[in-house]
């Protein structure tokens, strides 16, 4: 559905930092900078992207927007939560766990990074 997801940074190095530790946690490699200073990740289905605002003013999370990633296991998504914790990211919401809804049974955890920006690992559980 999506080609790629771009979000502001205030500081593209330190969210780098922080993408590199609990993307690499789901298998990602490291980050890598353009001649414009933005960093992307490549997947075989698609981009994330950080990048300092285009306008100039200072980059802000969208309230009531989370960025999902996928994971393979609960064992990967709390080794993912854990990287983001010891790189920048701050505590959101509960700690990570099952939570059982209308999609089905689901193992999350929930991080911000250091722009304030919400992200979860996501395990679909069988």
């Amino acid at each position: 559905m999506f080609s790629h997801i771009m979000i502001g940074a205030n500081d593209v190095q330190a969210s780098k930092v922080f993408y590199d530790a609990i993307l690499g946690e789901l298998g990602h490699k490291p980050g890598v900078f353009d001649d414009l200073g933005r960093c992307f990740y490549f997947t075989d289905t698609g981009i994330f992207a950080l990048t300092k605002p285009i306008d100039g003013n200072e980059a802000s999370h969208g309230n009531g927007s989370t960025i999902g990633f996928a994971a393979t296991s609960p064992e990967q998504v709390n080794a993912w939560h854990a990287a983001g914790l010891v790189n920048g990211g701050a505590v959101c919401e509960d700690a990570p766990g099952v939570r059982e809804g209308g999609v089905g049974k689901l193992y999350l955890a929930y991080l911000k990074d250091p722009s304030g920006n919400k992200v979860c690992a996501l395990y679909r559980m069988g």
